[in-house]
């Protein structure tokens, strides 16, 4: 088929309120999404996972061990990066259209042109501020305790300083988190199959966000408890956690903007 794109705006469909319910329902078609198609699956997680095992490796053989904590906390905020082939997975099997290694990694090329790019600058801004913040504490909560060389004193972890450093970075990372997954949460499935611009696809996503504030933070839970479990065990979890979620996304996206499937795609 053809990539077509519509050269003037989408229309904006409404919000609507959702039910927890509703979180296991996407939940349940993002397991069969991935079902349906899991090498593509584990394609596009792969680039996460093996980024994971880069940052690892660099901190461990250059003895910033201390970087762990931050990075840990952090790494889920660039989730959002594998999203982009997953939303395209499920929109052709929500159109019931051949999924196709061409179809998505066409998909996937061509948001370089688009809007999608401007929330992803966003993402490693975010991402890189969160991480100079997260040095910030440590040197502060550490005080001279800093200067020693920490990959040989995890003790320093656990005196009453070190637990009160390690909360702050999880409260820290956690606003971080709330926030980014606040402005990606609808823009990104938005700005892939609709032609509206970034910043209308941010304001959309915090407008969703926080007209279900209540349902989403349960769903924001689910998130995190379900990345931290995967990637506990050397981030193979990963290899399911993303692809669902990924898929369970787009669903999601589906019940909070009131806008029916019309049948055609643009990619």
């Amino acid at each position: 088929m053809e990539v077509t794109r519509e050269e003037h705006a989408s229309e904006l469909p409404e919000i609507s309120a959702i039910t927890v319910s509703d979180l296991l329902k996407c939940l349940k078609q993002g397991w069969q999404d991935y079902k349906s198609a899991p090498m593509l699956g584990l394609f596009f997680s792969a680039f996460y996972v093996l980024g994971g095992y880069v940052i690892v490796s660099v901190l461990f053989f250059s003895g910033e061990v201390w970087w762990m904590m931050p990075l840990t906390v952090g790494f889920p905020l660039l989730a959002p990066f594998a999203g982009v082939g997953f939303y395209a997975t499920s929109c052709l099997i929500e159109h019931k259209e051949p999924v196709t290694w061409r179809r998505v990694l066409a998909c996937a090329l061509m948001e370089r042109k688009r809007q999608i790019p401007w929330v992803g600058a966003i993402i490693v801004v975010w991402f890189l501020l969160y991480l100079l913040i997260s040095h910030a504490i440590f040197a502060i909560t550490m005080g001279l305790s800093a200067l020693t060389d920490i990959s040989h004193s995890f003790g320093l972890f656990f005196t009453p300083t070190g637990v009160g450093m390690m909360i702050g970075e999880v409260v820290v990372g956690a606003g971080f988190a709330f926030a980014l997954f606040t402005i990606t949460l609808v823009s990104l499935p938005l700005l892939l199959e609709r032609e509206v611009d970034f910043v209308t696809g941010i304001l959309t996503s915090v407008r969703a966000v926080m007209l279900n504030f209540g349902v989403l933070m349960v769903w924001a839970f689910m998130i995190s408890a379900i990345m931290f479990v995967a990637m506990l065990p050397l981030l193979l979890g990963l290899f399911i956690a993303l692809p669902v979620l990924g898929h369970a996304t787009w669903h999601l996206y589906r019940k909070l903007l009131d806008a029916p499937v019309d049948g055609k795609l643009h990619f």
